[in-house]
């Protein structure tokens, strides 16, 4: 984990959100799943997390608060957390966006690209700048996408958990052998570093902390 400064270079609309292309370190780039906590202020107490959408030159890109504007100077802490794994092996890779819009996991495509694996990202939201190797499917497609796929990355907010378990055990083709991922959306604002607790996420087992456990955690796990 590292600390420094970051700037918002610009400002960018896709996917109906704002983004921002921010300029930093290369050590405090995070992999796609990791966080960083960025504020405006180095004792700023309550920090937003950050997710890594794209590359960019000198930094790279992320979904971008209300707050920010271009020149904005940020104290960046991190990479935190456990992010995805790719599998080398993997070939159809399932992208499915729960809620909300599909930024977090745009940073799997490139990765599942160069090993040249088919993408198919399900959303009921607006995706904007794919690559044109990225299908485009609806939630609706949910059952025919988990059959086809050899490696499944979801993103979810912890109050829908329930019901991503809820769709998900409704269909016939997610075996316990799939190899599954999903990103759990949460408060984290202390980083790991308090064991506050507010991003406690209940698992088969116990409890876990999304914040320094995850946010992305084994299907199976959950």
């Amino acid at each position: 984990m590292y600390t420094g400064k970051g700037r918002v270079v610009e400002l960018m609309l896709a996917d109906g959100c704002r983004y921002a292309r921010l300029s930093c370190p290369e050590k405090l780039i995070p992999s796609a799943g990791q966080y960083l906590l960025a504020g405006h202020e180095s004792d700023m107490p309550l920090p937003v997390s950050i997710f890594y959408t794209d590359s960019a030159p000198q930094g790279f890109i992320t979904a971008a608060p209300d707050s920010w504007n271009p020149g904005d100077d940020l104290y960046l802490r991190g990479p935190l957390g456990r992010g995805f794994t790719l599998p080398t092996s993997a070939r159809k890779i399932a992208l499915i966006m729960f809620d909300d819009s599909p930024a977090r996991l745009r940073g799997l495509i490139q990765s599942a690209l160069r090993q040249q694996a088919a993408v198919a990202l399900v959303c009921n939201s607006t995706a904007d700048d794919l690559p044109d190797e990225v299908e485009v499917l609806p939630f609706s497609a949910l059952d025919e996408i988990l059959r086809w796929s050899d490696f499944v990355a979801v993103d979810v907010s912890r109050e829908n958990l329930p019901g991503l378990r809820e769709s998900l055990q409704m269909s016939n083709h997610l075996p316990a052998v799939k190899d599954a991922q999903v990103l759990i959306r949460t408060q984290m604002p202390c980083g790991g570093v308090a064991e506050c607790g507010v991003c406690a996420v209940v698992t088969k087992s116990h409890w876990k902390m999304a914040c320094k456990d995850g946010p992305v955690f084994a299907w199976r796990e959950i």
